[in-house]
């Protein structure tokens, strides 16, 4: 079988019954896929089209009929600017860590001059601050007395490690999930935890612009004296950071390991040259998600020009008033603000009664109110519409129009026959199908490039039996 390629097996488009996130009937639509070997530049381009994974299963969701439309949130890490509560989140665990004995001592062995320890009271460095009490790097003088290094309170690690399943990161994610998330024991075996979280992008070290870079999944683990306490699940790809889900030991969620985890993690995004960190999707009608864009500046992938936005409180006002939100959908149509005001005056009394307008998250609320993405995993409850993609008018997809402009190149895409690989055109009946055609493999591969975007057309393949 030819190597290199993403194989990749259309599920379609479905319809859950029940929404994971607000847990209403109302349910959500996505579109999905499987893919045991996906490329990592093929998973960067899905991200940009507004897809993420769920171990190997993947999915677009429709924005457009959904009761908790997911858009796709990221932001510059060089641009970062912190706001109070991250920078609270994280001096509370160093101070933690440190210990009051050991600030003592290290005042007294290394005293700083009051410059410097006025340009770190009033300039943050997030990198500095992720690895100010990481063992490792923690300074440990002798003391002059003793000839001792000192030590801290605490032992604090922070490691990047590969997305295997142990038995020690499935006690922690059993137990996060039963007590957090009040999940029955038996949904999270050790299979399960391995399907979710464990079988993810294939992982390499390759050489990008000079610089030596790690891809794949991976999963970046805290131990505290030795325990550990939590574990950040991270996609790693050429431009980007992409956070996957975080677990954390309930006996320690007093720390707000949603801050403290996201800062760790815009750090190594600095650190190790990529360019963006993603922080999975932004749910605007769930309250518990909408931390997410407190890490400023945020933008939001478009659902349907999927060109990028500031999530502004201009933004923000708009996803008070509709759920569903295209700000270029919005400038083709000439809506301005005082458009958006004359659809709240001639809103109806009951949608008046619904409209919650934005309000500046609590920074007191610790991360055991925070929702990260669900694990949609498991799409055995959906439905299946009927009729073909194409007539759902899913934003973000490729048209019927645009589909059938590349009809000649999606017939030299091959399908995966046993180990063999055959192009779509050389299939008896290729030329008689037509793209709308759901019921037939021209049907099938047309609407899985339609919601993947044409970059995948290169170096994948279709997998059907």
């Amino acid at each position: 079988m030819a190597t290199g390629i993403s194989i990749l097996k259309p599920l379609g488009y479905q319809r859950s019954k029940q929404c994971g996130y607000c847990k209403t009937d109302n349910g959500n639509s996505s579109y999905y896929m499987s893919c045991d070997n996906m490329r990592i530049d093929h998973y960067q381009e899905l991200m940009d089209r507004g897809w993420r994974r769920s171990g190997t299963t993947y999915y677009k969701p429709d924005l457009s009929r959904s009761c908790c439309p997911h858009y796709t949130i990221r932001l510059k890490g060089a641009d970062f600017k912190a706001k109070k509560e991250q920078r609270s989140a994280i001096n509370k665990l160093n101070d933690f860590v440190l210990g009051p004995e050991y600030k003592r001592k290290a005042a007294m062995l290394c005293p700083q001059s009051r410059d410097a320890k006025r340009q770190k009271r009033d300039k943050f460095d997030v990198t500095e601050a992720a690895h100010r009490t990481e063992y490792s790097r923690l300074p440990r003088p002798e003391g002059k007395r003793t000839g001792k290094s000192i030590e801290p309170a605490h032992k604090f690690e922070v490691t990047l490690e590969g997305d295997s399943c142990t038995q020690e990161k499935h006690e922690v994610m059993l137990r996060y999930q039963t007590k957090i998330h009040k999940d029955p024991e038996s949904r999270w075996t050790e299979a399960s935890f391995q399907r979710f979280l464990c079988n993810g992008l294939n992982r390499q070290t390759l050489k990008i612009k000079g610089k030596t870079m790690k891809l794949g999944s991976y999963h970046q683990c805290y131990r505290l004296d030795g325990k550990l306490v939590a574990v950040g699940v991270l996609d790693l790809m050429p431009h980007a950071v992409s956070s996957v889900y975080l677990f954390y030991d309930p006996d320690y969620q007093g720390w707000d390991w949603g801050k403290i985890s996201a800062l760790h993690e815009i750090a190594f995004t600095l650190e190790k040259g990529y360019q963006y960190y993603y922080m999975g999707y932004y749910i605007h009608t769930i309250p518990k998600m909408r931390y997410k864009g407190r890490f400023e500046p945020s933008f939001l992938l478009d659902p349907e020009s999927l060109e990028w936005h500031s999530l502004d409180n201009e933004f923000r006002q708009k996803l008070d008033i509709r759920k569903y939100v295209s700000v270029s959908a919005d400038q083709k149509t000439a809506t301005s603000v005082d458009a958006i005001r004359l659809l709240v005056q001639d809103a109806s009394p009951e949608q008046h009664k619904s409209y919650q307008p934005h309000k500046k998250e609590s920074s007191s609320k610790g991360d055991s109110a925070y929702e990260v993405d669900s694990d949609i995993s498991d799409i055995d409850d959906t439905d299946i519409p009927q009729g073909s993609l194409f007539d759902y008018n899913m934003p973000g997809i490729l048209t019927k129009k645009e589909m059938k402009k590349l009809e000649p190149n999606l017939g030299h895409m091959g399908l995966l026959v046993r180990t063999s690989l055959v192009e779509l055109e050389d299939i008896r009946g290729w030329e008689d199908w037509k793209i709308d055609e759901p019921n037939t493999i021209k049907g099938i591969a047309a609407e899985l490039i339609a919601a993947t975007g044409p970059k995948l057309l290169e170096d994948s393949a279709l997998a059907l039996f």
